[in-house]
């Protein structure tokens, strides 16, 4: 059997979130679970992966207790580090 799940846990020692969908909708609040439910019920097969991915990657902010606090600083701008798109503006990408 193969697994897309990493082989190591979290910096914590916590161990990630499945990325299956049970995994990922145990994971998630139960407010945002059932949006979870629809948007996986609502994809197809080109892009239930992505939806899929999304999630799990939302799930694994829930569980960090600054999650919040790197939400937020995302939303706003101000987190850390250089953007997916100006590192491809850089690169001559876009």
């Amino acid at each position: 059997m193969v697994s897309a799940a990493p082989l190591h846990g979290h910096h914590d020692g916590s161990q990630p979130v499945p990325r299956t969908l049970d995994g990922v909708a145990a994971a998630l609040p139960p407010a945002q679970r059932m949006e979870f439910y629809r948007e996986m019920g609502e994809a197809d097969v080109e892009t239930i992966g992505g939806v899929l991915k999304r999630w799990w990657l939302r799930a694994e902010l829930y569980r960090d207790p600054e999650g919040d606090r790197i939400h937020a600083a995302v939303q706003a701008g101000t987190a850390p580090g250089t953007s997916a798109s100006a590192v491809l503006r850089r690169l001559g990408a876009v």
